[in-house]
Formats: C-alpha cells, structure tokens, sequence
C-alpha cells in the first residue's frame, strides 16, 4: 500500500491554475482511488500501479494544455493492504489523548 501527496499544475499559465487543476481532480475523483484533496495538494492511497496510474493520467490531460508542468510527489511505501490514510492520524490522537483538527476549521 502506497500513500503519496501530490500536486501538478501548468506553469505557463498566469497566476491563477484552478482551471486546470479542477481538470486534475475531476479525474482523480472518479477513478474510484482513496483520495483527500488539500488546500496544496492531494493524497492518494491505493497499490503503486493504481496510484501512480492516476497520477500519469493527470499528465496525461495536462500535456496537450502546456508547454510546462510541474509536479511534486512524496511517497510512503508500506507493506500490507491496510489502509493508513486515517489510521496514521487516529494513531497520533491516541498518543496525545484527544482530537486533533485534522479538516480545515473556518475561525468566522
């Protein structure tokens, strides 16, 4: 079981990229894969093919649209089939004894 956090968007596309990351996760959304979008990326967890496949498939719609991507990837490899994507924060409440704010929290 592979957890990995990425982001990719096209670099030539002025300041504003939503548009073409909407496209990202449109696609990663209805891949089926375990997924949580965050504020600077997203987090997929599944088998590397899986994982990895998706991710290919975001270049894969990105390229035809830009000259230049970038894209960032942090891997944790685990072996097993058991999901970590919420056990590793269950794991760190249990050490500190209470919730954390793990979602984001609208302070208004």
């Amino acid at each position: 079981m592979v957890l990995v956090e990425f982001s990719m968007f096209p670099t030539d596309k002025g300041e504003s990229v939503s548009k073409y990351v909407s496209q990202i996760i449109d696609l990663i959304d209805i891949s089926g894969i375990t997924y949580q979008l965050t504020p600077m990326g997203t987090i997929l967890e599944g088998s590397w093919d899986d994982v990895f496949g998706v991710i290919t498939k975001c270049f894969k719609v990105l390229e035809p649209q830009s000259n230049r991507i970038s894209t960032s990837i942090k891997v944790d490899f685990r072996k097993g089939d058991k999901s970590r994507m919420k056990s590793k924060i269950e794991k760190i409440e249990s050490l500190l004894q209470r919730n954390i704010k793990n979602l984001i929290v609208d302070p208004l």
